[in-house]
């Protein structure tokens, strides 16, 4: 989609994505090393019962379903970042996440000419169609390219 199409009240929906157990553990063990990511036997005697992916790891995977939904081949070129990132519920070893964006708002930059803007709302659902995640994100994009 070109950022032309996105329009406020629009939905998105992606997925599954299917996290293995050995994904789980390469990405904690590389970026976020706590023990209820990596230890098993420590994580299965505490609160979470088990292991939990890193919150981070689920933020990279809705990332992956917005492009597979719709940013794949627009012309977004960057966020300058996030309003609201809520961890709602842990995600687990094999766990199907499903990825839901809704655009809020799109407009030119008054500053910045050819820049786009987008802001819109991210959810991530589970299998059991529990919410994992919530955050609202602003997207650029460079309205100069040439497609």
């Amino acid at each position: 989609m070109k950022f032309a199409d996105f329009k406020p009240g629009m939905v998105f929906k992606q997925g599954p994505y299917h996290l293995t157990k050995e994904e789980m553990l390469d990405f904690a063990q590389r970026y976020d090393p706590q023990w209820f990511h990596i230890d098993e036997e420590r994580a299965k005697q505490d609160r979470w019962g088990g292991l939990i992916a890193s919150g981070w790891q689920t933020c990279g995977i809705a990332m992956k379903l917005a492009v597979e939904a719709c940013l794949k081949d627009s012309e977004s070129f960057a966020s300058p970042g996030l309003d609201v990132v809520k961890w709602l519920k842990p995600v687990r070893p094999g766990d199907d996440l499903y990825w839901q964006g809704t655009i809020k708002a799109t407009r030119t930059s008054n500053t910045r000419p050819g820049i786009g803007i987008m802001l819109w709302s991210w959810e991530v659902r589970n299998q059991n169609e529990d919410v994992v995640l919530e955050l609202d994100a602003t997207s650029l994009f460079d309205l100069t390219t040439k497609s």
